[in-house]
């Protein structure tokens, strides 16, 4: 099977109620420029067209710096934005009928959250993975497992799909998660709380890139 080249390593899910001290498209260009570089907009509570304009702003200030546009379980919304992809749960519409329906879409990202899902045409079909969620969050809580270290090291195990960690992710534990497998780390709170949003992707990225150098040197033995 072939894997989509996926080199993003620190994704930011945003909203405007997650951004509790700035503005949320000041956030966006602060965090791009301390290292983010993937950004999803989910806003669950918005109509249709209040999503829509906060995409469309969204995407002007990515555009800038070349970084994509994710939307979160709305294909309308990531067909008129322009967005580069769309990420969706296994309850929402199935990424094989997204692909159906939107050719065009780049990115398609598809929550993993039991072990049979990787076995799927869903999972088949999808870009990447997200490992939803690593730990207990509150910005997400219909989820079905909490994976942990060991969870992220076992779908590791079975997939070559680049692999999305979520879920209480921060500075504290991105290193030891991607030592586990995980190719790139998704946050909310660290970075959209953050009271420097450029410094907290910073430190962000460091600990990312350094879980990359220590994975890579112990596979060398």
């Amino acid at each position: 099977m072939k894997v989509k080249s996926f080199p993003y390593r620190l994704y930011l899910v945003i909203s405007e109620e997650a951004c509790t001290k700035h503005n949320f498209l000041k956030v966006a260009e602060e965090a791009i420029k301390g290292g983010v570089d993937l950004i999803q907009l989910r806003e669950k509570k918005d109509s249709t067209s209040q999503f829509l304009n906060k995409a469309v702003e969204l995407k002007k200030v990515l555009d800038r710096y070349r970084v994509p546009l994710i939307i979160n379980d709305n294909l309308e919304i990531a067909i008129k934005s322009g967005a580069a992809g769309i990420h969706v749960g296994n309850t929402d519409l199935p990424p094989t009928e997204i692909k159906k329906q939107w050719p065009q879409c780049e990115i398609l990202g598809y929550s993993v959250e039991y072990l049979e899902q990787l076995y799927n045409e869903q999972t088949y079909t999808s870009d990447y993975l997200g490992i939803s969620p690593v730990y207990n969050t509150d910005t997400k809580t219909d989820t079905i497992t909490t994976w942990g270290i060991n969870g992220v090291q076992e779908i590791r195990s079975k997939t070559k799909k680049p692999l999305v960690a979520i879920g209480n992710m921060k500075a504290s534990n991105a290193q030891k998660i991607v030592e586990a497998g995980a190719d790139c780390i998704a946050v909310v709170s660290a970075i959209c709380s953050a009271s420097n949003p450029f410094k907290a992707a910073q430190l962000l990225k460091q600990e990312i890139d350094q879980g990359i150098k220590n994975r890579a040197a112990a596979l060398k033995f």
